[in-house]
């Protein structure tokens, strides 16, 4: 059944912090939504801004993930320290440091690829360890 994006958004943001505490780390939401990241994500008193992005969209045989703001501004190292980018259809998390799509409006992800024939963003694919540092 199709849903919102605002409705998949919930329930992707549901999804990724149950797999983030069954991985062992320390989940906390801000009050309100009017912070560029959903979560504080870490352990042992290290935490990371995580910003969740979700995506169905197919383009080049992988999946398109939006990497901007409602206002189409890319996210920046000030305000996000990652992205956690889940693709529905391929149930595949990546864990993107910031960085890596600076000034990107978009990537492609290829969750059905083994990660070392994907595409430059499949060393992140359930990069959960770089949480924990």
């Amino acid at each position: 059944m199709p849903r919102s994006p605002k409705a998949q958004g919930e329930l992707v943001e549901i999804r990724f912090l149950l797999e983030a505490t069954s991985r062992g780390l320390e989940v906390s939401r801000p009050f309100g939504d009017n912070l560029p990241y959903d979560f504080l994500v870490g352990k042992n008193g290290r935490f990371y801004r995580v910003q969740v992005k979700s995506t169905r969209s197919r383009v080049y045989r992988g999946y398109q993930v939006i990497t901007v703001h409602s206002r189409a501004r890319p996210y920046t190292a000030r305000e996000v320290d990652f992205l956690a980018a889940y693709t529905i259809p391929e149930p595949a998390w990546y864990l993107i440091p910031v960085e890596e799509v600076a000034g990107k409006q978009a990537i492609v992800l290829f969750p059905r690829r083994p990660p070392t024939r994907g595409g430059r963003f499949e060393r992140f694919r359930e990069a959960w360890h770089l949480l924990r540092r």
